[in-house]
Order: C-alpha cells, then structure tokens, then sequence
C-alpha cells in the first residue's frame, strides 16, 4: 500500500506515519507539505492507493484540492483530516468525494479503523456527525429496515456501491444497468430515507446501522 499525507504540520505527518504502518507495516509513505507538491508527488507515483488531505492548507482552499483529486485522480481514494468537524464540513467533503472524514482529534484507534474501513470498501463518517442526524434516524421511526422502507434488493446493491463513493456510471457498469436506471434507484432511495441526497444518506444509512449486500467493484 502506498499512501501520501498531506499536511503541512510535520508532527501531524509523524503521527499518521505511525498509525499507517499500524494499519500495514510494509506500506510506503509519501509526504507533502503544501498543495504544489503534493500534486507534483501524485504525478510521480501513479501507484497511490489513498491520499491523506489536510483541509488547512498553505497554498490553497483544502476543499479546491479535494474537488481537484476527484476530477483528476478519481481511481485514488482520498480521506480528508482535519481539525475542524463540524458537520457542514463533514458534508461538503463528503460531497466532494472523500471517502472519509477523521478528525485529528480522534485517538490512534479510531484513526486505523477508519482507515481500514476505507480500505475495505467503506466510508468513515465520524460519530459527531452521526449522532447529528439522530432527527432522520427519528423522523424515519425506530424500528426499521430497507423491506419496511419499500427498498427492494437492487437498490440496496445500488445503496451500496453508493456507500463506497462510487458514481452512477460505476454503479452502472458495475451492476450491469442502464444509467438512467441507476439514477431511478437512487431516486427511489432517497426518497425512502427522506433525504435529498447522497451525503444525507449516507449518513442516514450510518445511524441506521444496516449491513449491506457485498457487491462486486
């Protein structure tokens, strides 16, 4: 696993390098201190796996970078770390297509469970922003599961892969559907979970706790 941290804080940088060799021993660990490098450093090492990004950096608004990554590097997943996790920036980072948010207050073993979760598949969204929508989870009634929502077996593959950050396209090939058929589903879902997109229901379906099918990548 090859993995660049993007921070411009060394200590921060020692501390990740840490809890990346927890999570694997033999990975390889590139750093960047500002946003010029690391894009120079992403140039030079086509194999990244995962990128660590600081939203506070020097030499550019951290949420451009992250928006620059998706449209540039999209196979490389991107974890935004950050000081600030108010869950406005929760949102837009997860909008923007990071597959996670770990705040750099968390302790070292949360920080290797969301980054294992990322590398299986999965999306981290940190509790903080969780207990926030304890309102939907609410609003949605306590039990509940996909069968009472109407969501039928297609759409909770659909859900997913959507989970995971993947586009309709992907979803698409993936599934082997039409598009538009992907979008349909999707309308379907969150229409079911009351929410107005795909960020909303993500975090809709983390407080719900459901177990979702394991679908093919």
């Amino acid at each position: 696993m090859k993995v660049l941290l993007v921070d411009d804080h060394a200590l921060i940088r020692d501390a990740l390098r840490g809890v990346l060799k927890e999570l694997a021993h033999d990975a390889t660990v590139v750093e960047a201190s500002d946003c010029r490098q690391a894009m120079r450093l992403i140039d030079e090492h086509p194999d990244l796996h995962l990128i660590l990004l600081d939203l506070n950096l020097p030499d550019r608004d951290g949420f451009a970078v992250l928006a620059d990554l998706r449209k540039r590097y999209a196979t490389i997943s991107v974890v935004v770390l950050s000081a600030f996790q108010d869950r406005d920036n929760v949102l837009r980072a997860l909008d923007l297509g990071a597959l996670g948010f770990i705040p750099k207050s968390s302790a070292r073993e949360v920080m290797v469970n969301a980054l294992r979760l990322v590398m299986s598949g999965g999306t981290y969204i940190p509790p903080e922003a969780l207990a926030r929508a304890e309102a939907k989870e609410a609003a949605l009634g306590r039990p509940v599961t996909p069968d009472e929502l109407g969501l039928t077996e297609r759409q909770m593959e659909v859900l997913a892969l959507m989970m995971k950050g993947k586009s309709n396209k992907a979803i698409s090939r993936i599934l082997d559907v039409a598009e538009p058929t992907v979008k349909h589903h999707i309308t379907a879902i969150l229409k079911a979970l009351k929410v107005t997109n795909r960020t909303e229901a993500v975090i809709a379906v983390g407080a719900l706790g459901w177990q979702l099918p394991r679908v093919p990548e």
